[in-house]
């Protein structure tokens, strides 16, 4: 069963409409897309939006509140996010 995503920690009425509007409807959806593809679909469409809804979106899927997210992974969510999406290397 899809798990709404209403339910997932960070995410309230604004956020999965614009989820919705990008066509992600459930967890499992945002997971198969993972938060930065999610961000920049949301971004694309035109909604305006800051960093922290990447930082709600990750820590949804980590069933984390945003603002707990380790500061290293923030930064590189927010380098994904502008390298369009492609994941960098690890080092």
């Amino acid at each position: 069963m899809a798990t709404d995503l209403i339910e997932l920690k960070n995410l309230g009425k604004t956020s999965v409409q614009w989820l919705n509007a990008v066509g992600i409807r459930d967890k499992e959806t945002l997971e198969q897309i993972g938060s930065v593809e999610a961000y920049r679909k949301i971004k694309t469409r035109g909604f305006k939006v800051s960093k922290v809804l990447l930082y709600a979106l990750e820590g949804a899927l980590l069933d984390a509140h945003w603002n707990q997210l380790d500061p290293d992974l923030k930064a590189k969510l927010i380098k994904e996010a502008e390298n369009n999406g492609q994941r960098q290397p690890e080092n």
